[in-house]
C-alpha cells in the first residue's frame, strides 16, 4: 500500500481544496503535499536494508525484505497519537518563527524519547527519520507558500489516513501508541480464502490509484476515456498466469504483484524517445492494462 497511502491522501486533499474553491493548480499542489505526508509513516522501512545487511544472504529476496522490515514496520510511526502530535509540529515548523520552530523540535524530540523508552533504540531511530521526513515536507510546503494551518491540516490528513490503509494487508498498527489500548485487534478479512483476500486487497489498491489518477486528470481538464488506448485490452492475457504461477497470498505475493504490474508496460509508447509523447496517456493506458489483467486473473482463479 505504499503508493496507495500517498495517492489516497493526494486525491482527498486535492478534491477538498477544489471543493473549497481553490484553483485547479493549487488543488494539485495541496494534494501532493498531503500525499507526501501520507507516505511519511512508511519511513520505518529504513530498518530493512540494515537488517538485511546483518542478516543471512538467503533473506535477500522480496519476501525476505518484508520479513525484515516488519520487525518495526507498522509500529510507532503508524500511531494516530504520534501522527497528530507530528502534524502539530509540522504546522509549527512551517511558521518559520524561531519560538515556533523550537516548539516543533521539542515535540519531535519528545516523540523520539517516548518511543525509545517504550520500544527501544531501533524504534527511536525510526522515529527520528519519521520526524525528519515530516519536517522536510513542511519545509517543502513553505516553499510553495502554503500557510501553517494548511500544512497542519494536510499533515493530519496524510498521517492519520495512512494507518487505516494497512488493515487489509498486514497486522493492525498500534493506533493509540504509546497507550496500551487496542483499537483494532485483527486484520480485516475480505475473504476466508487467502488468495481471494489478496486479490480483493489488490482491487482496493487499484481503486485507490484510479481515484488519484481520475482526480489529477479531472483537475487538468481531461477525461479518462480519451486517455485509454485499445491496447490496454491485451492485459486479458494474464488470465493464463493462473496455470503457471503459484496461487499468491499476502505472505507470498511478490511473484503475482510484480508480474501483473509489469503489464503496465503495455501503456508505453512505441517510440518513447520521440517528440510529442503523451505520458498521461501512457500512465492511464498502463493502469487500465494492469486492471484488466488483475480482473482476468481473478476470473480465471474463480474469485469472481
Amino acid at each position: 500500500m505504499f503508493v496507495g497511502h500517498a495517492l489516497f491522501a493526494f486525491a482527498l486533499g486535492a478534491l477538498a481544496a477544489r471543493w473549497l474553491g481553490l484553483s485547479r493548480e493549487r488543488a494539485v499542489q495541496l494534494g501532493v503535499v498531503a500525499g507526501l505526508f501520507a507516505a511519511a509513516p512508511d519511513a520505518d522501512i529504513v530498518y530493512a536494508p540494515f537488517g538485511l545487511l546483518v542478516g543471512a544472504a538467503e533473506n535477500l529476496t522480496a519476501d525476505g525484505f518484508w520479513e525484515t522490515a516488519n520487525v518495526v514496520h507498522r509500529g510507532p510511526t503508524h500511531s494516530l497519537v504520534l501522527g497528530t502530535a507530528l502534524a502539530v509540529a509540522a504546522g509549527l515548523w512551517s511558521t518559520e518563527s524561531q519560538p515556533a520552530r523550537i516548539a516543533s523540535l521539542a515535540i519531535g524530540v519528545a516523540l523520539v524519547a517516548v518511543t525509545g523508552v517504550l520500544s527501544g533504540p531501533v524504534a527511536a531511530l525510526v522515529t527520528v527519520v519519521f520526524v525528519a521526513a515530516a519536517l522536510a515536507i513542511a519545509t517543502f510546503a513553505v516553499s510553495r507558500d502554503i500557510s501553517p494551518r494548511t500544512v497542519a491540516a494536510l499533515a493530519l490528513l496524510g498521517l492519520l489516513t495512512h494507518p487505516f490503509g494497512d488493515l487489509f494487508t498486514g497486522g493492525p498498527p498500534p493506533f493509540l501508541y504509546p497507550f496500551d489500548v487496542t483499537l483494532v485487534a485483527e486484520r480485516v478479512l475480505l475473504h476466508p480464502d487467502p488468495t481471494t483476500h489478496l486479490l480483493a486487497a489488490f482491487a482496493i489498491e487499484l481503486a485507490t490509484v484510479w481515484l488519484a489518477v481520475w482526480t489529477y486528470v479531472h483537475l487538468r481538464g481531461y477525461t479518462l476515456t480519451e486517455l485509454v488506448r485499445p491496447r490496454a485490452a491485451l492485459g486479458i492475457g494474464y488470465a493464463a498466469a493462473v496455470l503457471f504461477l503459484p496461487a499468491p497470498t499476502l505472505e507470498r505475493s511478490a511473484h503475482f504483484v510484480f508480474s501483473v504490474l509489469a503489464l503496465g508496460v503495455i501503456g508505453a509508447p512505441v517510440r518513447p524517445f520521440s517528440h510529442g509523447v503523451d505520458w498521461l496517456e501512457t500512465v492511464v493506458t498502463g493502469l487500465a492494462a494492469v486492471t484488466i489483467a488483475a480482473l482476468a486473473y481473478a476470473m480465471a482463479y474463480g474469485a469472481i
